[in-house]
């Protein structure tokens, strides 16, 4: 982590854009409207989606599917194509940097009864407009109340 935001904090000083990628885990309930899936952060505990850095060698989507599994402890398949996009100011140990975030949707199949970060943080299943009402983040924010899932390429449509 420590060398991740030291890499980060050069990249920002010479003024290149810091970018990561985000899942938004997703489930059709049984009324067949769809809920989204946030987590706590670590540091502060608001509700966020699950993202982390680029992975070298590895797509966005794979990437994004690692975090959402790593941090909410789902797994499914990433949408192909992205969600859309949002930036937020990461906080570091020594000030803040602005990160742009590509967002993939990822279709839960599977949700894990314990995972590697289970212990720091708590996830919670919520309506998109309920889910928009607990970020922080205008874009996320606006993009989760008007989430469209492309029924083309979910594997069981409502």
């Amino acid at each position: 982590m420590a060398t991740t935001n030291k890499k980060v904090v050069r990249k920002a000083k010479r003024g290149e854009r810091i970018r990561q990628v985000a899942a938004i885990p997703f489930r059709v309930g049984a009324d067949g409207e769809i809920e989204v899936m946030l987590v706590t952060s670590r540091t502060t505990r608001r509700f966020i989606v699950p993202k982390g850095w680029p992975m070298k060698g590895k797509s966005g989507r794979k990437a994004a599917m690692i975090e959402a599994q790593e941090e909410a402890g789902v797994l499914g398949k990433t949408l192909k194509d992205p969600a859309g996009t949002y930036s937020y100011w990461k906080r570091l140990e020594n000030g803040f940097i602005r990160v742009d975030v590509i967002v993939y949707l990822l279709e839960v199949t599977e949700e894990l009864a314990s995972w590697q970060e289970a212990e720091s943080r708590q996830r919670a299943w919520l309506a998109p407009e309920d889910a928009a009402l607990l970020i922080d983040e205008p874009d996320l924010s606006t993009l989760l109340r008007d989430l469209k899932v492309p029924q083309s390429e979910m594997s069981n449509p409502p």
